[in-house]
Order: structure tokens, then sequence, then C-alpha cells
């Protein structure tokens, strides 16, 4: 295939237009270069390297992590009429054998593999042999935040520059602060590729914290005031997950459970009723969302701690994709924060890892016991500088903050007197006057601060070091041992320049009104509804998830347009040439009966 890009969009996506970011992508790999993309969630990052993969001759690999993710997107390209391929444990060998022989006879466009199966001797000898002209690793920021010894093949990706030097390589994430994206290019490329990075912020969703208390009690609290609308309530296990969906559904709340505990066919089926029906609720862990294109999701509410903002933040961006209101929800407990530092401590990790992830987890406690403006904090940690949102309960309904110009005065000076190179829980202890062998071999309990915070509790002192790293006075060295320096802005401080109120230990911010009516428009609920109905029936019928035959993006500009034949129904975003001849009787006749019954 060598037509254009803008006619490969068309006729086999179905798009007029590219979306921000995704033809300057398109661009540098048909240019033979190394690519790192960092677009936000929905921003449809998948385009970047199937286009060029249908406009190059030979075979394109993608590196997928997620068997699930990868079988969607297999299935998606095939109903767009590409000819795209998996290999992976979820086929019988038989299977997997007839997969490579076309791969082989040059049949396939696009062979999906997770890096565990690319990176063994016997497929890269096969593949060397096979003129393979363009590699993506989609969800790229596992190489850096998986662990090696949980996926060691990630790391092992590096040595695909080596092994095709010829071939351009694209790495894509929905997220990645500065410090992932430096690992990604280090271990992918050598430091030696293009890096682009697309706005991170989503003004539409609404942030917002609060204290744990009484979770069941506070999330149902939550769901009245979203009555009627779709949204997603994150867990952090699968046991929560299942009594959670159990709680909802005994307070006549419809919902259902998805972790990756159930058999697929479970999970499949309840995936469909959520893109399916209008008032449902999917209870699940962090299994549940990539890949996902759903318009209408109104909220997500974190019943747990995340382990980083940046799932957090790639979590929050599955609501609100068509651009109206919606809203995150987080609770915070101190339970949460003692598990996801065990979580950390427990993994069979080395040490620098270890580390990291527990400066990534300061970042995100830092984030939910901030004072100000939340978009702020979660904009600036990717390396943005945006002003207050005024949407975010920070900003809607400020908390009363406590005067603490001395206090943070006495955390900077600890950290000026010993040498700007120590970690919060050695400034705590030295604030607190606690002789440690470590205070006492560097002689810190000789410098002026040393105990003069003994009154205060160890916990007060490490929410105000956060704070202080939030509101940017503490600067922390994320990809070394954490150590905090202070900035400008800590230094104007310490003169006496500028003030610090910060918000009392425990206490978060109290949840925010109404995220707005989503169901504004003209599009018909009834014939969207029958729309939907018909998907899921289509979906059954070949057995795959239902946003695969049409995201929910098509069925509004479909119940919108109203298309009455052939010629309209490809003026439909999202109805590429395989799809027109596949689906467009079928859903012009539902439009056409819906129209019929309006005239009654």
């Amino acid at each position: 295939m060598n037509d254009s890009k803008h006619q490969v969009l068309k006729s086999v996506f179905g798009f007029d237009t590219f979306r921000l970011g995704q033809e300057a992508v398109i661009d540098l790999l048909l240019a033979g270069r190394r690519v790192l993309a960092v677009m936000p969630t929905g921003s449809g990052k998948s385009l970047c390297f199937q286009i060029p993969a249908l406009m190059r001759d030979g075979l394109t690999i993608v590196v997928s992590p997620l068997l699930a993710l990868m079988q969607d997107q297999v299935a998606s390209l095939r109903l767009a009429g590409v000819a795209a391929e998996a290999i992976n444990s979820a086929q019988s060998r038989d299977t997997n054998v007839a997969v490579w022989r076309r791969v082989a006879s040059g049949e396939t466009r696009l062979l999906y593999l997770s890096p565990e199966r690319l990176m063994t001797a016997r497929m890269l000898e096969a593949l060397a042999k096979l003129g393979v002209k363009l590699i993506a690793v989609d969800e790229a920021h596992c190489i850096s935040q998986w662990g090696p010894s949980f996926r060691p093949e990630y790391r092992d990706l590096g040595r695909l520059k080596e092994l095709f030097p010829e071939v351009p390589i694209a790495a894509l994430t929905a997220t990645a602060d500065a410090v992932t994206r430096t690992d990604i290019v280090e271990q992918l490329f050598d430091g030696r590729a293009e890096t682009l990075v697309l706005g991170f912020d989503r003004p539409n969703i609404r942030l917002a914290v609060r204290g744990k208390q009484d979770s069941k009690r506070q999330l149902l609290a939550f769901l009245k005031d979203h009555a009627g609308e779709n949204g997603i309530v994150y867990c952090l296990s699968r046991k929560r997950t299942e009594q959670t969906a159990q709680l909802l559904a005994a307070h006549g709340i419809p919902a259902l459970p998805y972790h990756a505990g159930m058999s697929r066919e479970v999970r499949e089926a309840n995936q469909n009723r959520f893109m399916t029906e209008p008032n449902l609720v999917i209870v699940a862990t962090i299994a549940f969302g990539m890949g996902i294109d759903k318009a209408d999701v109104r909220f997500v509410f974190h019943m747990d701690l995340p382990s980083s903002l940046e799932a957090y933040y790639q979590e929050i961006g599955r609501a609100g994709r068509d651009g109206a209101p919606a809203e995150a929800h987080l609770l915070l407990g101190l339970a949460d924060i003692r598990m996801r530092r065990l979580f950390i401590d427990e993994e069979d990790a080395g040490e620098d890892r270890k580390r990291r992830e527990h400066q990534r987890l300061n970042a995100l406690i830092g984030y939910c016991e901030a004072a100000g403006c939340r978009r702020q904090i979660l904009l600036s940690y990717f390396g943005e500088s945006p002003q207050p949102c005024g949407n975010c309960d920070n900003c809607i309904r400020p908390v009363q903050l406590v005067e603490g110009t001395l206090l943070a005065q006495q955390i900077l000076s600890a950290v000026k007197r010993t040498g700007e190179r120590y970690g919060a829980a050695h400034i705590v202890d030295v604030l607190r006057g606690v002789p440690t062998e470590r205070i006492m071999a560097a002689q810190h309990d000789r410098i002026p601060t040393f105990g003069i915070g003994a009154e205060r509790k160890k916990e007060e002192w490490h929410a105000l070091v956060r704070q202080l790293i939030a509101g940017g006075w503490l600067e922390m060295d994320i990809a070394g041992f954490g150590g905090l320096s202070v900035s400008g802005k800590g230094h104007a401080l310490l003169r006496g320049a500028d003030s610090f109120h910060y918000r009392p230990y425990e206490k978060l911010a109290r949840v925010r009104g109404k995220a707005g009516d989503p169901q504004a428009g003209a599009v018909d609920d009834i014939l969207l509804t029958s729309l939907k109905s018909l998907r899921l029936r289509l979906a059954k019928e070949r057995r795959l998830p239902a946003y695969l035959i049409f995201s929910d993006r098509t069925l509004l500009d479909m119940a919108a347009r109203r298309p009455r034949n052939r010629a309209e129904f490809a003026n439909v975003n999202g109805v590429g040439a395989a799809k027109l001849g596949e689906f467009s009787d079928v859903f012009l006749a539902a439009i056409a009966a819906h129209s019929t019954i309006e005239q009654v």
C-alpha cells in the first residue's frame, strides 16, 4: 500500500483529520527516525504506528505488554480490513504455527508479540530473515516502571536497535515523567531519539481528594450525586473489587466487577455491558481500561491509593473522553500509604528501583496533601507550567490553611545545614532530635536545628516536607537517592521574603459539587441506546468486545448524522472501507427503523 497517510487515515480507519501529534510521529517514522511519543490517554497513539505500517512494504512488529490489549488491537485492525496477527500463549500451538506461516509468506502487515515472545533467540533469528520495516513498543513506560525481575524482557528490548539497526523504532506511552522519559530513551535508544511530548492537561476532569474515613459510606454518597452515570471505581485488590461491586448492587446501583482473576469470558461480558448500558459502574483493578475507548465515562473513583502520579494520571484519563465534564475522586488513608510502601519493599527488585518507586509514591502523596491547585501540581510533575485551574477541590473550595512559615524555615534550614543530600526521613529525624547512627556519624546532632521540633509527631513533619516539595520550596532528586535540596523559592522563604501556609496533617480537601450535566447535546438517547444494543449483538456474534465494532464516538456521530445511505454512512467518523462494507446495511436499517417509529 503506497497511498498517502491521509488516504490511509480515511480509507482504512474512517477519519478525516489527524489528532494533535499523530502526524508528527508518523512523519518521523516514515523518515526512518526513532521516536518516543508521550501522548495523553485517548489521543490515538496506535494510529501513529499503524498508518506507517500500512504505508511501508514489509512487516511491522508491535510489542504489547498485555494479552487482552494485544488481542483487542488485532481484532480491531482485522475489522478495519488490515492483515494483523498475534502470536501468544492464549492460542494453541497449531494456531500460532498457522499465524507464523502467514507472517513468513508476507500476508501479514502487523505482528503483535509480547516482549517475552519477541526476545527469544529463535524468534529474533526468524524475524531477521523477513525484512522487518518498523518496530513499535506500546505502553513503553513499562520499560522503566516494571521491575527487571518482573518483566526482564522489557529491559532486553534495548537490543532491538542493534539487531535491527536500519529499522525505525517507535516507543509510545501516555504516562511518563521526565525521569521515565530519559530512562526509556537511554534503555531503548542509547539516548538518541526524537521525543515528542504533547500536553497532559484534561481540563474537563474535575480533580478531588478526600481523607479516607469510611470508604464504603463515602463511595455510596459520591454515587448518589452521580446516579445514572457510567463510571469506574478502582480498588487495590481483587477481593476488594468483588466486595465493592456486591456492596453497590445491594444498594441498588448497577455494578460489575472486573479483574485479572476472572475468566476471559466473564471479563468480556462485563466489559461489553459497560460499553452498552447507560447506567453501570465497573469496579476494577488496574487490569481494566487499557485500550478501552468509551467516551462517556463520567467519573473515576479511587477507593485506594494508586502506585504513582503516572498511574493516577493514566487511570483518571479514562474519564471524560467526550470532552464533557467528568470527575476524578480519590480517597487517601494512612493504611493505603503503608500498604503501598510494603508492596515496594517486598518487590523482588534492586534497591535502586525500590528507591525510585518510593519517591514516585511520595510525589503522589504530596499531590494528595497539597493545599494549592491540584492540576498545577499534577501537570508540573510532567514538566508543564499551568495556571490555577478553577476545576479542582482546592480551587473551588479552598481549605483553611495554617500559618507555618517558621516550621518551613526549620525544615529548609535542616536541609541546608545537612548538605542538601539527605532524604526526608533523615531530615525529620534531625528535627525531632532522634540520635540515629547515621545522624551521629555525620555529627548532625550538633547543628542548631537538631531536636527543634521534638514535640511534633514524625508524620506531621513528613506531611510538611511533602507539602514543601509539592509547592516547589523543596526539590527532590527522584532519579538519585531522593535527596532534598532548597529551591530558589525555598531560599526566598528562608530569607523571610516569602511565607508558607500548610494543610493540617490528615485533613484533606472536602469534595466539590456535582460535575455538571454530561447529557447536553442533540443526540437522540433512544436511538443511541438502540445503536449500542445492535453493536453488542454484532460483537457477541463475533465474540469480540463491543467497542471494537464501533467506538462510542462513532455511534454518537452516527446518531447525530442519521445517515440514510452508504454514501452518507461513509462520512461517519470512524467508518473505514472495511467497516462500511460489513456494517453499513445493518446500522442503516436500525436508523431507518427508528426514524419510522418517530413519525408514527
